[in-house]
């Protein structure tokens, strides 16, 4: 018998309730925008998070940059962080394609993202890692071999209606 997979916390009322408050405000905004945005502010707003998104990861490309890439400018930058903008993009564009419990279509959008920046982009990872503190490993991830099984579990977790968990 297989173990379900646990997250490493619990659902309080007090998340039940941010959740209800947050799902009210949105359905309130929906009601009073039509639910539509003009592709001119989804586009500003898409270039926004991506620009973001990039820059926790070290991506040093300003918006007006990631602007110029994305509007097909040449840009100066470092050829890496260009790709992951524009990689970065076109996994946006596949967003309303994939099912985020799917585990072939996470393994594609870590294709998307990935394209031309790693080796092995869109498998599960082969090899051992580790977070480390200078010197000092401070988390070992499961072996490489457990990967496929691990995501698996995960996967059918959030596959699982909420009411369930």
């Amino acid at each position: 018998m297989s173990r379900c997979y646990q997250p490493p916390y619990t659902i309080t009322a007090n998340i039940l309730n941010a959740v209800a408050e947050i799902s009210e405000l949105l359905g309130r905004w929906s009601v009073s925008n039509q639910g539509e945005l003009s592709p001119q502010l989804r586009r500003k707003n898409r270039i926004r998070t991506i620009q973001a998104s990039l820059a926790i990861e070290h991506n040093s490309l300003s918006l007006e940059q990631v602007t110029a890439i994305l509007e097909g400018k040449p840009v100066l930058g470092l050829p890496r962080e260009i790709q992951e903008v524009r990689n970065a993009f076109a996994a946006y564009e596949q967003l309303p394609h994939w099912q985020a419990t799917d585990g072939e279509h996470l393994l594609a959008a870590h294709e998307r993202l990935m394209l031309g920046l790693i080796d092995n982009a869109g498998q599960w990872r082969s090899g051992g890692v580790g977070v480390f503190r200078e010197q000092e490993l401070v988390h070992m991830a499961p072996p490489a071999t457990q990967i496929p099984r691990l995501m698996n579990d995960l996967l059918g977790w959030l596959a699982t209606p909420t009411s369930i968990r």
